[in-house]
């Protein structure tokens, strides 16, 4: 009983119980879509597929905690998840506003503060890099219609 116990509490367990909810809700997103073939994937296709491959891997490792139990959960870090939780909304708002590089950076920055083993230059470094390759990527290769610089720096 105690191995049950064990295995309940493990971070094995519930990060797989996470998995499989993400997984099950983009399958069920994609229901409301047609699914398509393989050569001619339909809008329902890649959120299904990736979905069950998602719920797949967390069906792994709740078998994997329930063999044999990990780590237990520990205490919920409250101030550090509402601290990346506002940096995404804060993404989300500032992004049309002043842009892709700048709304990534603070994302980037403030979500990093979060770690315990934040530095400033490293955290820096990182959102200055997925600036500019997000900006490359998604604003001159795929032609998607964001802001470099945002109507507050005069994009």
């Amino acid at each position: 009983m105690n191995h049950w116990k064990a295995a309940l509490e493990s971070k094995d367990f519930w990060s797989g119980v996470i998995f499989v909810a993400a997984g099950a809700a983009a399958v069920g997103l994609g229901r409301n879509h047609p699914m398509g073939t393989a050569m001619r994937m339909g809008p329902a296709y890649f959120p299904t597929v990736l979905g069950g491959l998602l719920a797949l891997i967390g069906l792994i490792a709740i078998g994997r905690a329930l063999l044999r139990p990990g780590q237990p959960v520990g205490r919920l870090a409250y101030g550090k998840l509402a601290l990346v939780t506002a940096s995404n909304v804060l993404f989300a708002l500032l992004l049309r506003r002043l842009g892709l590089v700048c709304a990534l950076v603070l994302l980037v920055v403030a979500s990093a503060y979060a770690s315990a083993r934040f530095r400033w230059p490293v955290a820096l470094v990182l959102a200055v890099g997925l600036a500019v390759g997000s900006s490359i990527i998604f604003v001159w290769l795929l032609s998607l219609p964001i802001p470099v610089l945002g109507s507050w720096l005069g994009g």
